[in-house]
């Protein structure tokens, strides 16, 4: 599924972002940067050690925020590491952190120069962000981003572990219009 938002492409896909040749892909880090299960595993195992050289230099990552390091051996240029909150109750400021790892990840490829970027689904993982309300806030994060800020992005891509999760990405990209 694609829209197009102010010149930008905005693509829903399933698949696996490690094989995306595209400037960068989001990973959804943990705030030690050290590696980890899910997304952030595929990722430093498919990247190899580079990414995990530079994850020590830099050091840590605080949730909400971003950080890119070099791709390794990715097809993407860059890797931009966000940090998602772990989910409670959603009354301990996840909404708002979750919004902002989206939000800092596309500023920071946006100040590399970078045109495009896969995310994945965010804190839905292990962090157990509950799938419908994080992909609405992905989303609109997203769009609001796209329509609201100064950027070179011509294509914003998620992509997306399951056809479950795609499916709930479509409908809340309906829900957007």
């Amino acid at each position: 599924m694609e829209k197009l938002i102010k010149n930008t492409i905005l693509a829903l896909y399933m698949g696996d972002i490690t094989k995306e040749a595209i400037d960068a892909i989001a990973n959804a880090a943990n705030s030690g940067l050290r590696g980890g299960g899910g997304v952030d595993g595929a990722i430093h195992k498919a990247g190899g050690p580079e990414i995990m050289k530079e994850c020590r230099l830099i050091g840590g990552c605080r949730t909400g925020e971003a950080v890119a390091t070099t791709a390794g051996e990715l097809l993407a240029k860059k890797v931009i590491h966000t940090v998602g909150p772990i989910y409670k109750d959603g009354l301990h400021q996840e909404p708002e952190l979750l919004a902002s790892a989206y939000y800092k990840s596309l500023l920071l490829a946006s100040s590399l120069g970078l045109e495009s970027i896969a995310f994945p689904s965010i804190s839905t993982g292990a962090y157990g962000y509950p799938l419908e309300e994080a992909a609405g806030i992905a989303l609109k994060t997203v769009k609001d981003f796209l329509i609201n800020e100064k950027h070179g992005f011509s294509l914003v891509k998620f992509v997306l572990f399951s056809d479950n999760i795609l499916k709930v990405y479509e409908q809340e990209l309906n829900r957007l219009q």
